[in-house]
């Protein structure tokens, strides 16, 4: 699929209809969404007949792009049902099979590690999971987590969690004045092999919330590609 297509495709998706602040809630765009998973694809391999889970995945953006682009099988978390509501129609839409669970990305694995204990965690949540086989490993993570203005921390929160799962990599939007906190931090604190800027990007911040003064905002965004320790094998 050509990049145009993708965009083109994902610019038809519904988006938060009632975004919540204390969640950070902000639709990822078609322009930056579809450069995200192109890149990812076409640069790395990291989507066709992979894996993929959405951290964060609001209505769907990244995880749809991701199911557009030829990956075998996606799962999209989030902790806000009104969300996944919107991206499950949004898969439906796009004739797209992609499964839904609500959960904390914080708690996902709270004892034992991802490998063990990823897949028992997420079938207790949710029983539409039945598509998903013990022993699956989730070869790709890709997230635009909260840049933790409301919440310190909140976006490397995602990223720890999201490095434990990976077997791959991570690919994850960061504000471009945290790329030195967000290297170090991955590579000393959370063991990434590796951490690349890939490209820095502009992200159209529309007005959402009462406190927004101007129409559109837009920030410098960095794409990450974090990889994690190659001796992790981690499975649904």
């Amino acid at each position: 699929m050509k990049l145009k297509q993708l965009e083109s495709l994902l610019g038809t998706l519904q988006q938060f209809s009632n975004p919540k602040l204390e969640l950070e809630q902000y639709p990822t765009g078609p322009h930056i969404a579809s450069r995200m998973l192109y890149t990812a694809e076409n640069s790395f391999g990291d989507v066709s007949d992979k894996v993929v889970a959405d951290f964060g995945c609001g209505c769907g953006t990244l995880g749809l792009a991701a199911g557009l682009l030829g990956a075998e099988h996606v799962i999209g978390l989030d902790v806000d049902s009104e969300s996944l509501e919107i991206a499950s129609i949004n898969a439906d839409d796009l004739e797209l099979e992609m499964d839904f669970v609500q959960c904390d990305i914080r708690n996902l694995i709270q004892r034992g590690n991802a490998t063990t204990s990823l897949y028992t965690q997420l079938v207790s949540m949710s029983s539409e999971l039945g598509t998903l086989h013990v022993g699956q490993i989730v070869d790709t993570v890709v997230m635009n987590p909260p840049f933790g203005t409301r919440r310190k921390g909140a976006d490397l929160d995602f990223l720890s969690m999201a490095l434990k799962v990976a077997s791959q990599a991570v690919y994850s939007l960061h504000k471009t004045t945290t790329r030195d906190h967000v290297k170090r931090t991955a590579l000393r604190d959370y063991n990434a092999s590796s951490a690349e800027v890939l490209c820095e990007l502009r992200y159209d911040l529309p007005q959402l919330y009462k406190f927004h003064k101007k129409k559109e905002v837009d920030i410098a965004v960095d794409l990450w590609r974090f990889v994690p320790q190659k001796n992790q094998r981690n499975t649904l």
